[in-house]
């Protein structure tokens, strides 16, 4: 990884952006992706597109999404304490005590998570869970007036957690679900405007709203849009590289192992075959990753939209998944912009994506 890319990978994960409030990190997407694309642009829906070759055969969609975790103010009481609601699925265990930037109208607003000290709470309330319901944020103000001068109910945040470069070439940060699947699809097209594919048109896409898709989310209504022949998903799955980690169920994941290709579920089985023989050909390691009934992806979106779409998922390992301080490896990055880079360059006009 250059300075210049790892400078991109700090700043788009520095900037907040949970589902529904992905501006900041998208605009920061756009502005990168335009150094080497031939087309960029923006959709309704806040998704962001590069294009490579866009009159090219077939179209692939390389798609990650932008969005991240994140919190939601619902109320201001009296004396200024902000309650507020989880923006994606959050332990809430993780809130206690933590630092938090909204996005208030004038600017940012930063405050802290509160919750009754130890040395106050009854003796059979220490070992209960804490919800959501039982936190406020505190901005430091003194009543209402204050707090409704500085945010409005409906304004979004997220933990207050920058970038941290580890030894052994970790990153550790707040969004790297899944800012880290919006990098890797602008890196593969990077890779792709300087060796450009034969055949395929690639339109990357920094997808919205992937942590509350119920119903397709960005992906969905951007797959529609690009009418792709087959697409490649870019995300995270659990690493199980750390004590505890039951391999039994989720598999053997580890950072620096390289990316995780999934198979059954939203996957199609060619698109699968033709990933290991791109990572084969290329060098790269990988693991192998089962989706017996769904992939909590934006492959679950993508495969079934329009006559369906041949999908496959390229997802990098991830220590601490929804946290403030998600783990992944530099080197595993790398490799999956390759590997979509080299799938991109596999493909030709007569390719088939039927299963035989």
């Amino acid at each position: 990884m250059t300075h210049a890319t790892l400078g991109f990978l700090k700043r788009l994960l520095d900037a907040p952006g949970p589902s529904g409030f992905e501006t900041a990190p998208a605009r920061l997407w756009r502005e990168e992706v335009k150094q080497f694309a031939d087309e960029v642009s923006a959709d309704v829906h806040g998704n962001s597109v590069g294009v490579v070759n866009p009159k090219g055969k077939p179209r692939l969609m390389l798609a990650g999404h932008i969005d991240e975790i994140g919190l939601q103010v619902t109320h201001v009481d009296d004396d200024g304490y902000l309650y507020f609601a989880g923006i994606g699925g959050w332990d809430s265990q993780v809130l206690v005590g933590q630092r938090v930037v909204l996005a208030g109208p004038k600017g940012p607003v930063r405050g802290v998570i509160g919750k009754q000290a130890v040395h106050l709470m009854k003796r059979e309330d220490m070992d209960k869970v804490s919800k959501i319901s039982d936190l406020w944020i505190d901005i430091g103000v003194a009543n209402r007036a204050e707090a409704l001068e500085r945010v409005r109910v409906g304004d979004a945040g997220v933990l207050d957690a920058g970038v941290q470069e580890f030894p052994n070439g970790r990153v550790v940060s707040r969004a790297i679900d899944n800012r880290i699947g919006a990098y890797v699809v602008a890196e593969a097209l990077r890779l792709l405007g300087s060796d450009r594919p034969k055949h395929a048109g690639v339109f990357a896409v920094a997808t919205t709203r992937e942590e509350i898709a119920w119903a397709g989310g960005g992906a969905r209504t951007s797959a529609v849009g690009i009418d792709p022949q087959v697409a490649l998903v870019v995300d995270v799955t659990h690493a199980t590289d750390y004590p505890g980690a039951e391999k039994k169920r989720a598999g053997e994941h580890k950072l620096g192992g390289g990316p995780a290709l999934s198979r059954g579920s939203a996957v199609s089985p060619v698109v699968f075959d033709l990933l290991v023989e791109c990572a084969e050909a290329e060098k790269i390691p990988y693991s192998i990753q089962a989706a017996p009934h769904d992939t909590g992806t934006d492959a679950d979106a993508i495969y079934n939209a329009l006559r369906g779409i041949p999908t496959g998922l390229v997802s990098v390992p991830n220590r601490y998944m929804h946290s403030p301080n998600e783990m992944v490896a530099v080197e595993d990055l790398e490799r999956a912009a390759r590997l979509c880079a080299a799938f991109a360059r596999r493909l030709a006009p007569g390719t088939s994506f039927v299963p035989q």
